[in-house]
This record gives structure tokens, sequence and C-alpha cells, in this order.
């Protein structure tokens, strides 16, 4: 599933923070849950992980590590948190690749999608 930012618009996969000691896995499953709706399996094995440069709110870019979980997603509520800043979309890798900007992504999504099972 891919989820529009609230900033630009862009297609990308839900991210965020860790809270706390939070481990990086289950901050992924946090944030899908509350960026898309998705709740599931988190994969302690990442997929992969890739730069971007986060534009703050005066301008700056800040250069943003990204760790990418995959989840095996078991529920897909109809109300989340951010439901109304947020578009989502199922698609699949092909269409994926093509919609996201990101081309790091882009090679993590492929590669998952080459083989998921290596990740349960």
């Amino acid at each position: 599933m891919l989820i529009t930012s609230r900033d630009t618009g862009r297609w990308v996969l839900p991210k965020g923070w860790p809270e706390a000691r939070e481990p990086l896995c289950e901050a992924a499953a946090r944030e899908a849950a509350e960026e898309a709706g998705l709740r599931g399996n988190i994969s302690h094995l990442e997929a992969g992980r890739y730069f971007y440069a986060k534009v703050l709110a005066s301008g700056e870019e800040v250069p943003c590590e990204v760790l990418v979980y995959p989840l095996h997603v078991d529920k897909v509520a109809d109300r989340w948190k951010e439901k109304h800043s947020r578009i989502r979309k199922w698609v699949n890798s092909s269409e994926a690749v093509r919609m996201v900007n990101e081309p790091d992504l882009c090679q993590i999504i492929a590669y998952f999608c080459a083989d998921p099972r290596r990740f349960s």
C-alpha cells in the first residue's frame, strides 16, 4: 500500500520517528496504523533503507534515513488517525515503482516484491 505525503502529496510508504526506546520495527508498525490504518505482523528484518531530504517549515532540507520494514497486513481500518490528510492505495509492485519518486525506495519495493517470504 502506498500513501500520499501530507506536505507534497507524493506517493510514499508510511514512515515516521520512533518514540522513546521503541524498536524501529515497532515504530514502523505504529506509523502504518496511524498513517494508513493498517494492522498486522511486522517483520523484524528490514527490507532496505534509503535517504531523502525532509523539508522543514523553515525551508531547510534535512537528510533523513528511512528503514523499511514489511508488514503482513491483517486488518485495514475504515477510520484511522490521518485519514483526512492522506490518500491510500493498494498497488502492485510495478505500479508502485512508477508512482514513487525516490529511486532507492523503488529498488527496495522491487526487491521485496520479488520474494516477500524472505522477510517472514
